[in-house]
């Protein structure tokens, strides 16, 4: 599903028009990606928690050459899913 097609369901689902549902998801997208630029989590009780995770620098091998190559340290985004979307998708 792209951009497009969830903010067109999200418009559908709650009566919004779709520059107004657009609008709300594009908040919601920015809201969630600067607490995690802060280093703040951001929980959805049942659905699931977004936080910042901190990767050491690693070894990786470049595919073509075979020859090793050092993956620098980086600040990733992590998701857990909750109990409640996890036990929707089991049925």
């Amino acid at each position: 599903m792209t951009k497009a097609e969830f903010t067109d369901r999200v418009a559908a689902k709650s009566g919004l028009s779709k520059r107004d549902a657009t609008k709300a998801v594009d908040a919601f997208l920015d809201s969630i990606t600067d607490a995690l630029k802060s280093g703040e989590q951001v929980s959805f009780t049942g659905f699931g928690k977004f936080s910042p995770q901190q990767r050491k620098e690693r070894q990786g091998v470049n595919p073509r050459t075979g020859q090793k190559v050092t993956i620098p340290a980086a600040r990733v985004p992590k998701f857990s899913a909750g109990s409640q979307l996890k036990q929707a998708l089991k049925q």
